[in-house]
């Protein structure tokens, strides 16, 4: 009985020392609240393009538009994880649509970018139709019609989102 007892402990001694708990390491990125400042003589353009391989909106579409806006060059940077679709307002002088996928492709190897196009207003934005004939719109302008406020609430306008 000794002898089992003896080998018992023994055993619980060799295995136990074995399993030894080593720290995790994790590595935590820290948000900067710094702005950056931006030239009110420089030229922007706006990008829209395609984003694939998002999974979620918190953990892939946030932290996409985070690194775009924290670019140099980069005015304003939105993705809608809907939509699949990414808009960037940026510095031609310091920015090119190439480096805009770059950013994304560094983030993840999951994340693709495709249909880079360059627009005058990104697809979100409201505009209202110069050929718009419902009632708000009669009896005005073509000028009229097209200068739709962007927080225009009238039917004309509600459908343009």
């Amino acid at each position: 009985m000794k002898n089992i007892f003896f080998i018992a402990l023994l055993s619980l001694l060799a295995f136990n020392c074995k399993n030894k708990a080593e720290a995790e390491v994790k590595t935590v990125e820290v948000a900067t609240t710094g702005t950056q400042e931006l030239d009110p003589n420089a030229k922007y353009a706006k990008a829209e393009f395609t984003v694939e391989g998002m999974t979620c909106m918190m953990g892939c579409a946030k932290t996409i538009e985070n690194k775009l806006a924290k670019m140099e060059g980069v005015k304003s940077a939105k993705v809608d994880f809907d939509k699949k679709l990414a808009m960037v307002e940026y510095n031609e002088a310091l920015v090119t649509p190439e480096n805009l996928t770059e950013t994304v492709a560094l983030v993840s190897d999951t994340y693709k970018v495709s249909d880079m196009k360059t627009v005058d207003s990104f697809s979100t934005e409201k505009a209202c139709n110069a050929n718009c004939a419902k009632a708000c719109c009669t009896n005005k302008t073509a000028e009229e019609k097209a200068a739709c406020a962007k927080d225009c609430k009238k039917a004309c306008c509600a459908e343009k989102a």
